[in-house]
């Protein structure tokens, strides 16, 4: 997929908890190969629409389309399946797991997706180096600082190649000089392996150094005056 191409559409998305309507009839596109960074106070909706877009959620109406598939043609473990190889999550408070090494932890996704090969313990232990943890490699989670385990979930999110990675408050639990890192490191990524991100942040300065910001303010996208 090109640069700038459409890599999610999401149309009239819609969602609601009880009598609550916290999503009103989102339009959002994710182009591929940017940054897209997602901003809003607390209670906007913004966590859901992620949890939509990343098909942990499904949306009460509206189509949701992620490189072409309309999710909601998919169940199940087919549904699994495509999450698996099409989306890479980061989360605020890493969710790796503490009986598995920095190695092991990279390799999840290939595992769950029937890999375990020789190419793909390479991309692993590559994607480590490549974001300065080629001496952690063997390194429980428990002895890693929270910069690195945020590496550590990054090279994670990225170990199936997904079109699209989705971060939910990915620095939120950093502090000031390793949340600017780690949004380097996405910017990076964007150049070097043409990742997508779609970014979920309170941060307004992180934001602005995305390429495009959305602005959701009760339920609803805020179009440019």
């Amino acid at each position: 997929m090109n640069r700038g191409e459409p890599i999610i559409v999401a149309e009239n998305i819609r969602k609601s908890f009880g009598d609550v309507e916290v999503l009103r009839g989102i339009d959002l596109v994710i182009p591929s190969g940017q940054i897209t960074s997602i901003v809003g106070a607390s209670g906007a909706g913004k966590t859901t629409l992620l949890q939509i877009l990343g098909t942990l959620l499904a949306p009460d109406s509206g189509e949701l389309r992620i490189q072409g598939v309309r999710v909601a043609t998919l169940k199940g473990k087919a549904l699994a399946a495509f999450r698996n190889a099409h989306i890479g999550f980061i989360f605020q408070f890493h969710r790796l797991l503490p009986e598995f090494n920095a190695l092991e932890n990279v390799l999840l996704p290939a595992w769950v997706a029937g890999r375990d090969d020789r190419t793909t313990r390479d991309r692993a232990e590559r994607l480590l180096r490549d974001l300065g943890l080629g001496d952690r490699l063997t390194h429980a989670p428990a002895a890693l600082s929270g910069g690195e385990q945020q590496r550590v979930a990054a090279a994670r999110a990225l170990m199936n190649e997904p079109g699209v990675i989705l971060a939910d408050e990915p620095t939120g639990n950093l502090d000031s000089g390793n949340a600017t890192a780690l949004f380097d490191l996405f910017k990076e990524l964007r150049d070097r392996e043409g990742a997508t991100f779609a970014v979920v942040t309170h941060n307004a300065d992180l934001a602005h150094s995305g390429d495009q910001i959305v602005h959701i303010q009760d339920g609803r996208i805020l179009q440019p005056a």
